[in-house]
């Protein structure tokens, strides 16, 4: 992302001019024990790892941890403020090719992602994309979420 706002990809041969580029990576996003709550409600996934501060302070990571799936959601938050694409009728999430959690995700801390264009492919009706989108944690050396995201921008 730059200070303009997210980069803008305008139209079929502007994504495929992309492809092998690094388009941007976000802004950092503060990971609090509420937004992970929040998820929890969403989702009926009550771990005490992600939920009980206290009992987490004596478990494997030393306090709550982000769900890896919560993680993976906030993609689709950091996506549209690194790359705008333009020029099609619609976008929509096709699904993803991998998603790995090398890391954990410490309540308290942030992250950011950052996104590659690995490929626009020509498809019935527009093209797809995959982007890798990779994030980031400031309490952690490794990735926390690298996924392979597909998206199918219709004409």
């Amino acid at each position: 992302m730059n200070e303009s706002g997210p980069l803008v990809l305008d139209g079929p041969e502007a994504v495929r001019a992309a492809v092998g580029t690094n388009l941007g990576t976000s802004d950092w996003l503060d990971v609090d024990q509420a937004r992970v709550d929040l998820f929890a409600d969403a989702t009926g996934d009550h771990q005490w790892i992600h939920t009980d501060p206290a009992r987490a302070a004596d478990g494997p990571y030393g306090g709550t941890i982000a769900h890896g799936y919560l993680t993976l959601a906030l993609t689709n938050w950091f996506l549209p403020r690194i790359v705008e694409v333009r020029g099609f009728s619609a976008g929509v999430n096709y699904g993803v090719d991998r998603v790995r959690f090398p890391a954990a995700v410490p309540v308290g801390s942030a992250v950011r992602a950052s996104v590659e264009l690995l490929a626009a492919d020509d498809v019935s009706g527009g093209l797809q994309t995959t982007m890798r989108i990779t994030v980031e944690c400031d309490a952690t050396e490794r990735p926390v979420c690298v996924v392979d995201a597909l998206s199918r921008w219709l004409v």
